[in-house]
């Protein structure tokens, strides 16, 4: 037998195949594999049965080499490198002489068999520390053997059969002795792992229950118990890529890139229990141990310092205690206020060298010596303690500061704050943990006008610990011993007046959203009462005791969902510091919104109570960032009422809509952990913190359904700038783009489900979808548009005003019948208004180009009039009207000659270059709408603009820059750069270079990236201070590999002599002597090559696999007349050199023009732009991390400059 030869690693795909659980019949039921085959028919994630599984998913996909399926990246195997991996002939029990193909893999832990090497999950693994012995049993074959079992393998060879043999009796060889090392050791028996959660639960597609054990950051699955205590299973999933989600009452699913394993418990109450446990091996597979080892080299950082329980992996960062899981989730019911709760596996951005030094520094050992200073030992908690416990003892330690140690000079808060701000100026941490835990004002004021605060005292001696912790209290709660619990006020006394009170149905709160409908049977009937601050909820009215309280402090958000999203028709929702969500409900619209009201009323300040006057679907409180200085987050109150969310800041009263639907920009930046939602309007720019993570999404979700289309009327839709909706213009542009010479254009139908698919799409959010050609078809997005227009409930032209406009079609009078169509555009409302002229002028311009796309006046008004007047096409005088709204575009609307001149050249540049073939297939779609970032290349600094064919790199840049409100001051040269990350280097481009065509010569490994020209300034004074318009030296020089005729030798770079002046850049050999009178050497020859100086493009930077000998270098690109592009490299010995060549470059291709004169482009001034009181800045990328490259302009930009 032959064996197959592997393809080479760049032949490995990127996603593989779907790989089969089907255990061998043997294995699952002792009968032949055919028929366990069948019994696993309907398995979802593709057909799994045996047959339909290799040849639907093999024939296509390459076979791998043995280690490529390790090595995968995002693969679900586990990271354990792999001892051995190859194909092998494995015998089943039954003695069958038929032996099946195997890809066998062995691991330290594991010795797996699969289907393929293309798969990810295997049929079988067992494992090495229940290996008893590895023997060979004759020519090619050699058998494991555990303790009740014997798997029988067969190799292609005696040899690979003795280097198999020798790899297992290895491997657990090292597995005893680990295992004998810990203690743990029996001959062929494995140590069990802890597990988190172990059991029987269905799986779909297998005719019995499996065993399924979660195991760390794994889910493993077994045919039985008994196979699980002998550590033989099917399969383990890593969790890495896993994603768990409910599916319905007692089912869930286990969701991999690879499959899909849905799961079915006992009960309802056992899936809970599943999800948690699963959901917690993801959090593990997803954590490192990284910070909390080296938190936990401080002694007491060992051990929890609430309960004590060993190894705690959560920490509160204001605190500065490291507590354990259980203790956490009491602390985070405590709120932000109290504690600030982080993770030490998985919040990794939150833990910098300065936090986790603060920990060691204070920690445990000096935070229980303020906090717990008295606990009595019948106080004290266990790490087994009960939840309720946990939260009373809490309560008294944080909340109240009871078992604190109080400082001599508590009660005095003079005194307290004069020796807080004596204590940040100096090294002891504990002395200022145990001021601020006895009332010391983190904020008050030091007498010192230069440093005000503590903090910047703290800064100003340089006290960086001091600063951190500082900082992470500065919205901490002061501890007050009257901050009773619930159950411990006495109401036996009279309580102050009633605000509100009366009955609500209530469900259990919620620490998630709610994204299931709550059946009436979930809500209970509780007496509730609004006083003093204080919402309480009785089992009846005559209740002494209430069941639970939520104060009004606590509330961070009030919701209203649509009526008849519950049980109850009329809801609302209360969502809490502590991240909880109430849920109550009535049948009554009116006392629901009065409670609404009331609820409103207790905890918006005055500041915000205008956001009452109108009725809101969301009110609450949210952490923002805006004004001149990010560096600190501020809490703002938001009202979103329809598409309008309405602002209030602290610092101003006043109140400022956002009109959601005319967003520039709707997104989410950051982690999972650190969300920052970014509102663009108008040139304001707005970030919403995602703080608290309940309310968060609750608002992240309701604003962008705001933002979305509400309705199918022109009105509703996402609007651009000019009033025109998105979906129209996008449509528009796309054609203008792809579809101007498209033979039928509009005459011809699309693909009817790709034309709904792309309807329902555009109409859910028009704004996040950017048509791309290639993947759609003009004849889709021409349907779409029609259907669109068609679809309208009121028409474009309104049904009021639709017979006017026929009948204006009847007016012979050429002059009379324009003056009435003028009429009657004034009359539409001004969204149908600009839609209309929008429309028509796309049209007028596809007429232009009639010869090409059959589609003049006449015909395009035989498709567009039924559609726009949404007639049956009986009618001929709504044909009329398009063809006579075409015919006179220029007078009906009132087009200048200057913006019909620049319609005209834009749509004939887009014409030209596409019948040239220089349109590249992989930019966005539209009037040629590119993207570009700005300052880097990262998701949320990008902005897609239309690229009409007169704009210039300036024009370019300034949109950009004016789109994020960033400000040009003096020595700003902000400058649009060509950017190719194959050839690492970037090109500047010039201030009056036309971008349109670099747009369409853009390859995928380019792009467009607004950012400041470092060296512009340094150049500009070379350049000014220079003599004569040349330049000549030595640099080194490299060709392209590709390149042939220079006669150089290959493969590294050499010196040459090179002059550049203003006609030409010529290359010599060497150089003889130096002419006197001109300072210039002369040379030995002619020049050996010479190009054009204005057919060069030169970039900076060069690929670093070419090994350069400075990182001060160019990549030179030269096209010829022939259109054929020729590269070389040149080094500079300085920085200084290479800004001096490509000053002079730039100088003699652009004529001495090397930047612009005009005052404004260098320093324009700063637009006051405001929201509110507040003044707004764009999104910036992180202007301290430079792009990587070998060019000395992105690598050391001039930074004395940028400092000043």
């Amino acid at each position: 037998m032959t064996k197959k030869e592997d393809p080479p690693p760049s032949r490995v795909p990127r996603a593989v195949r779907v790989a089969s659980l089907l255990s061998e019949g043997e294995e699952l039921s002792g009968d032949d594999e055919d028929e366990d085959d069948r019994a696993y028919e309907g398995v979802p994630n593709g057909s799994w049965h045996a047959g339909s599984l290799s040849s639907s998913l093999t024939s296509p996909v390459p076979e791998l080499l043995p280690h490529s399926m390790d090595e995968l990246p995002g693969g679900a195997t586990p990271t354990t490198p792999v001892i051995k991996a190859g194909w092998l002939y494995k015998n089943p029990p039954q003695g069958s002489y038929i032996y099946q193909k195997r890809w066998v893999r062995l691991d330290i832990d594991h010795l797996r068999y699969f289907d393929s090497n293309k798969d990810t999950y295997s049929k079988r693994f067992i494992s090495v520390a229940c290996i008893s012995r590895v023997t060979a049993i004759g020519d090619q074959k050699f058998e494991v053997i555990t303790n009740n079992r014997t798997f029988v393998f067969r190799a292609e060879s005696d040899a690979e059969r003795n280097e198999w043999i020798q790899s297992l009796q290895q491997a657990v060889a090292e597995q005893r002795t680990r295992a004998q090392q810990s203690g743990a050791y029996l001959m062929g028996v494995r140590t069990l792992e802890q597990h988190d959660r172990a059991g029987n639960l269905e799986l779909r597609g297998f005719k019995n229950k499996l065993y399924v054990a979660v195991v760390g950051d794994k889910v493993q699955l077994y045919k039985n118990l008994e196979e699980y205590h002998l550590g033989i299973g099917i399969t383990f999933i890593d969790m890495s890529v896993g994603n768990v989600k409910e599916a319905d009452r007692r089912s869930f699913d286990l969701t991999t890139p690879y499959r899909i394993f849905s799961f079915s418990a006992d009960s309802e109450l056992e899936k809970e229990q599943w999800l948690e446990a699963m959901q917690g091996a993801i959090a593990e597979a997803l954590s490192t141990l990284e910070v909390a080892e080296r938190i936990w080299t401080a002694a007491p950082n060992r051990f929890c310092a609430d309960c004590g329980a060993a190894q705690p992996d959560w920490a509160s960062i204001n605190l500065c205690v490291v507590i354990c899981k259980r203790c956490a989730g009491e602390h985070r019911g405590l709120g932000a206020g109290i504690s600030k709760v982080r993770s030490l596996k998985m919040d990794r951005k939150v833990w910098t060298e300065t936090l986790i030094e603060l920990f060691l520094q204070l920690g445990n050992g000096a935070g229980n010596r303020f906090w717990a200073a008295n606990v009595p030992p019948s106080e004290a908690l266990q790490p087994s303690s009960s939840p309720g416990a946990r939260r009373h003892h809490l309560e008294a330690k944080y909340r109240e500061g009871k078992y604190r140690r109080y400082h001599p000079l508590f009660g005095n808060q003079e005194e307290l704050d004069k020796a807080l701000c004596a204590a940040v100026t100096t090294t002891d941490l504990a002395e200022t943990q145990a001021l601020l835990g006895c009332g010391a004002g983190v904020n008050c004021f030091s007498g010192d006008p230069e440093a005000p605060t503590p903090l910047a005292l703290a800064e100003q001696a340089g006290q960086i610990l001091q600063m951190e912790f500082l900082r992470n209290n500065q919205t901490t709660d002061v501890p007050r011993v009257d901050s009773m619990k619930p159950l411990e006020k006495h109401y036996s006394v009279v309580l102050p007046t009633v605000s509100h009170s009366g009955f609500l149905y209530k469900t259990a709160s919620a620490g998630k959203l709610l994204q299931d409908r709550r059946a009436r049977e979930e809500f209970s009937r509780r007496w509730c009462v609004l006083s003093d601050g204080v919402l309480s909820y009785y089992e009846h009215e005559r209740a002494v005791t209430p069941n639970g309280e939520i104060r009004a402090s606590e509330i961070v958000c009030l919701a209203v969902p649509p009526p008849d999203s519950h049980g109850f028709e009329h809801t609302f929702e209360v969502y809490t510091e502590g991240e909880r969500l109430y849920l109550f409900g009535l049948e009554s619209a009116e006392l629901a919104r009065e409670w609404v009201k009331c609820i409103a009323k207790a905890f918006v300040p005055p500041l915000a109570e205008d956001l009452l006057a109108r009725d809101f679907e969301r009110l609450g409180r949210l952490p923002y960032k805006a004004g001149l200085s990010l560096q600190r987050a501020q809490e703002g109150w938001f009202a979103l009422t329809g598409s309008e969310l309405r602002v209030i800041f602290p610092e101003g009263p006043c109140e400022e809509p956002l009109q959601l639907r005319k967003l520039q920009e709707l997104s989410v930046q950051g982690d999972s952990e650190n969300q920052v939602l970014v509102l663009v309007e108008r040139r304001r720019t707005l970030y919403i913190q995602g703080e608290r993570r309940l309310d968060f999404m609750g608002w992240l979700g309701a604003i962008q359904k705001a933002a979305a289309s509400l309705g199918d009327t022109l009105s509703e839709q996402q609007l651009g700038d000019s009033d025109i909706p998105v979906i129209v213009y996008r449509c528009v542009d796309y054609i203008t783009q792809c579809g101007l010479t498209s033979e039928g254009i509009y005459r011809k139908c699309g693909q009817t489900s790709k034309t709904q698919r792309l309807l329902e799409s555009l109409r859910q959010d028009a704004r996040s979808v950017h048509l791309k050609e290639g993947e759609q078809h003009v004849d889709d997005v021409s349907s779409a548009l029609k259907r669109f227009l068609r679809d309208l409930p009121d028409g474009l032209f309104t049904r009021a005003q639709r017979l006017a406009w026929l009948e204006a079609s009847e007016i012979e009078n050429e002059e009379e019948k324009v003056s009435r169509y003028r009429e009657l555009l004034v009359h539409l409302p001004p969204v149908n208004r600009a839609t209309v002229k929008a429309l028509i002028s796309h049209l007028y311009c596809v007429q232009c180009f009639s010869d090409t796309n059959q589609m003049n006046t006449h015909n395009l008004a035989i498709v567009f009039g039924p559609t726009l007047f949404q007639t049956d096409g009986q009618d001929y005088k709504a044909g009329r009207v398009v063809e006579d709204l075409i015919s006179h575009y220029v007078v009906v609307f009132s087009v200048d000659e200057e913006e019909l001149r620049k319609q005209r050249e834009e749509v004939t540049a887009i014409v030209k270059m596409r019948v040239a073939g220089t349109a590249s297939g992989t930019q966005h779609a539209g009037d040629f709408i590119c993207t570009v970032y700005l300052e880097e290349k990262k998701a949320e600094s990008e902005q897609h603009v239309k690229i009409p064919a007169s704009m210039t790199a300036e024009e370019l840049t300034l949109e950009i820059l004016d789109r994020r409100n960033v400000g040009i001051r003096e020595k700003d040269y902000w400058t649009c750069f060509e950017v190719n990350e194959k050839e690492e280097a970037e090109r500047p481009l010039h201030f009056a270079e036309k971008v349109l065509p670099i747009l369409h010569g853009l390859g995928i490994d380019s792009h467009l990236v607004v950012k400041k020209h470092q060296s512009m300034e340094a150049m500009l004074l070379y350049l000014a201070s220079r003599v004569g318009d040349t330049k000549h030296g030595m640099m080194k020089f490299r060709e392209d590999r590709s390149l042939l005729g220079l006669g150089l030798p290959s493969g590294g770079f050499h010196d040459r002599y090179f002059i550049l002046n203003s006609s030409c850049l010529r290359l010599y050999k060497e150089v003889r002597s130096q002419r006197p009178w001109s300072g210039a050497p002369e040379t030995s020859h002619r020049p050996e090559k010479e190009w054009p100086v204005r057919s060069l493009k030169v970039y900076l930077g060069i690929k670093k696999k070419l090994r350069p000998p400075t990182c001060w270098g160019f990549t030179v690109v030269h096209e010829t007349e022939k259109h054929e592009k020729q590269q070389w490299y040149l080094c500079c010995d300085t920085q200084m050199e290479l800004r001096e060549w490509f000053a002079t470059f730039l100088f003699v291709q652009h004529d001495g023009l090397v930047w612009p004169s005009e005052p404004s482009r260098v320093s324009r001034a700063v637009p006051e732009v405001r929201l509110g009181s507040v003044s707004l800045i764009p999104l910036r990328g992180s202007e301290n991390e430079m792009r990587r490259s070998v060019a000395a302009f992105t690598a050391d930009p001039l930074s004395v400059l940028r400092n000043v």
